[in-house]
């Protein structure tokens, strides 16, 4: 007969009939939320592997273990191998029992499932890694790979997908969280990704190009424009610095605020705390200054005291005299050969130092009504200029202007030395005179 119908009653019905007409109202997996603990294959000791109970379909078959079952992994051999852990059922024997299937040595590609229609059909439930020489399996080396039931809807992840589905089938990948579809080619999701090139109604360019919004279409702009005074928190500013305040930068003069008309702008002044950069001390260190001091200004002393003549000196600390040159510069007053050129001996007049006439005087005040300092003494250096023109300095319009009282003591030893020569040779006649 061409055409068998079933079941009917007082009808003789096939197990293969029977698993023809039941597999069509439900796939081949266990019956569980996915992820469940139904046929869960877990390590125990040695190469000995523990099977949660479990209620799964296999092939319009159902097989149901109410106890934690045992499995054995053959010994591991000296190079690596994948196994399964499957539920394999075998209609000539009426049942469905658990069987492990072992890997080619040397290949990290599991055996191939036996799934034939009406013979022997093997669902897997995992996977196991079997290193070169090992003597126990670890919850490493095991891959659950079970498909689940749960409703018409088959869920499942990439790897546990069905081996021969038709055209349309449905379900839900975990892996993807998606629903999927087999296309007769393909599994593809049943919601297809959007992407910009499906996309209708979009602008030609990202970003696009100049164009313009109605005030009424923009959301969030502010109740008035300018909007009042208000602040954002620094969370929400966009293109800010890194760090407050930002690392060192410029900015082009145009992009100033506040900035003097004039530059450099006109006369005005700073107070002291509003100064940065500036020295921790007053006078700041060794530096020079373009004009005179003013009234007021004060050296600071050179090493931080007025006891000169209770401190040692050594190394940088040593003392010098210091000279203040026409444009108001300090420097010190240096001796050595070192700095000097073009040597030569000069002969001082010992009665030209000796003409010299110490005087005591007022000196007049800087400013017209001050006070003047009185009973000053000192020579006057137009006196000194008539014998001693060595020692006079003069201003920048050939005024005679000062002395140089440093250079006095070395004009004074040609005195010390023709005294000390005519001494030596009264000496020497009173010697003679007395023979």
């Amino acid at each position: 007969m061409a055409i068998t119908s079933y079941p009917f009653d007082a009808q003789v019905v096939t197990e293969t009939q029977y698993s023809q007409m039941f597999r069509e109202f439900q796939d081949s997996g266990v019956v569980a939320s996915f992820g469940g603990s139904g046929f869960a294959v877990t390590a125990s000791s040695g190469m000995n592997l523990n099977v949660s109970a479990g209620l799964a379909i296999v092939r319009g078959h159902v097989v149901q273990s109410t106890a934690t079952e045992v499995v054995t992994i053959s010994a591991a051999g000296t190079s690596v191998r994948v196994d399964r852990v499957v539920l394999r059922l075998d209609p000539s024997l009426n049942s469905i029992v658990l069987a492990v299937k072992a890997g080619t040595a040397g290949s990290t590609t599991p055996p191939a499932l036996t799934q034939t229609d009406t013979g022997i059909y093997e669902l897997a439930l995992a996977q196991v890694t079997v290193n070169a020489s090992v003597t126990s399996i670890t919850s490493a080396d095991i891959t659950r790979t079970r498909p689940f039931v749960g409703s018409r809807i088959l869920v499942w992840n990439t790897t546990t997908r069905p081996s021969s589905p038709r055209l349309g089938q449905i379900g839900y990948n975990a892996d993807t969280s998606a629903f999927e579809f087999w296309n007769d080619t393909a599994w593809t999701p049943l919601i297809s990704n959007v992407s910009w090139s499906t996309l209708s109604g979009k602008p030609t360019t990202f970003a696009p190009s100049a164009h313009t919004h109605l005030w009424a279409d923009i959301t969030d702009r502010p109740s008035s424009l300018p909007p009042s005074a208000h602040t954002h928190d620094w969370s929400q500013v966009t293109g800010k610095p890194t760090s407050f305040a930002p690392s060192a930068h410029g900015h082009a003069w145009s992009d100033l605020t506040g900035v003097p008309a004039t530059f450099a702008p006109s006369s005005h002044s700073h107070s002291w705390s509003s100064i940065t950069s500036k020295p921790s001390t007053f006078t700041p260190a060794s530096h020079s200054h373009s004009s005179y001091l003013e009234a007021g200004d004060t050296i600071s002393w050179a090493n931080g005291t007025k006891r000169v003549h209770n401190d040692s000196v050594s190394g940088s600390g040593t003392y010098y005299a210091v000279w203040v040159q026409g444009d108001g510069t300090f420097a010190r007053n240096t001796s050595s050969r070192r700095f000097k050129q073009n040597i030569r001996d000069i002969d001082i007049d010992p009665d030209a130092v000796l003409s010299l006439r110490p005087r005591i005087y007022d000196r007049r005040p800087k400013e017209e009504g001050g006070d003047y300092l009185r009973d000053e003494f000192g020579l006057i250096a137009e006196e000194v200029a008539e014998t001693l023109p060595e020692i006079v300095t003069y201003d920048e319009e050939g005024r005679i202007d000062a002395l140089r009282y440093d250079l006095l003591g070395v004009a004074l030893l040609p005195v010390v030395q023709d005294q000390a020569d005519r001494i030596e040779r009264l000496e020497r006649l009173v010697e003679e005179l007395s023979r």
